[in-house]
């Protein structure tokens, strides 16, 4: 049987609604607190079906979501909230297995935080999501609705993606991460620059989100296509194929290292 979800807010104007789902009640109220004292909304939720239930009633601006819970678990909240609507989620995970981390950015979640953590790593992880999303729209404002590169199609206004005609089903981040790469193909895009453009932060040390976030398009859009330039970044190829129509031997290895 489902926890109840309760919620609290700030005295800021409009705040920004964010949802703490974590079973655990003492981390919940303690992230809720510093949460409330950086001027957000918060509603919170201790367990799977509860979380759903109240994403649906309060359309939080982003979910900070706990893995393991009661109920069903964070990946299950993950792929039904992201199926209603896409929302940024950042992961609390007390597993750093690299399998477990790819599943959850596969199903939705844009950034994992291990615990234990700190509190103001939460917030600034949560204040970049929120940064990325106001960027995305307005870069969607003022670009082509559509970008072809080679038979790769991206939508920015329907943010839908399709290889050789055939739509694939990309995570917000993941969008975000192909659009960048995607506005000048074949060029090389830094590390630490797609950090600053994607995810809003000033440099990519100490974090294999970019890492895992790559590794996740290369298996939903061909590995070939991003090329791995080692020690600067990545780039988008806007022809993966030989002549002969196959793949090039790099997407033989889309669980390689990016």
């Amino acid at each position: 049987m489902s926890q109840g979800n309760t919620e609290r807010w700030s005295n800021a104007p409009s705040p920004t609604t964010l949802l703490v789902v974590e079973d655990d009640p003492t981390i919940n109220q303690a992230v809720t607190d510093r949460l409330v004292a950086e001027g957000f909304r918060v509603v919170q939720a201790f367990d799977g079906p509860g979380a759903v239930e109240a994403y649906g009633q309060h359309e939080p601006d982003l979910v900070v979501l706990d893995l393991m819970l009661p109920g069903f678990d964070g990946l299950e909240v993950c792929r039904r909230i992201q199926a209603d609507r896409p929302v940024p989620v950042l992961m609390l995970t007390a597993r750093a297995d690299e399998t477990d981390l790819l599943v959850g950015l596969g199903v939705g979640a844009d950034d994992y935080v291990t615990k234990p953590f700190r509190m103001r790593e939460v917030v600034a992880r949560i204040r970049a999501l929120l940064r990325r999303v106001e960027r995305a729209r307005l870069l969607a404002a003022e670009q082509p609705p559509v970008l072809s590169v080679g038979d790769l199609g991206v939508d920015r206004g329907s943010r839908r993606v399709s290889v050789r005609g055939a739509e694939v089903h990309l995570t917000p981040l993941e969008f975000d991460l192909l659009l960048a790469l995607a506005a000048e193909p074949g060029a090389v895009r830094g590390r630490d620059e797609l950090m600053r453009d994607v995810w809003g932060w000033a440099d990519a040390g100490g974090t294999r989100t970019l890492d895992s976030h790559v590794k996740s398009l290369r298996a939903k859009i061909g590995a070939a296509r991003v090329r791995t330039v080692h020690g600067v970044g990545y780039a988008l190829e806007a022809d993966p194929a030989d002549s002969d129509g196959t793949t090039r031997a790099a997407s033989a290895h889309a669980d390689e290292t990016p």
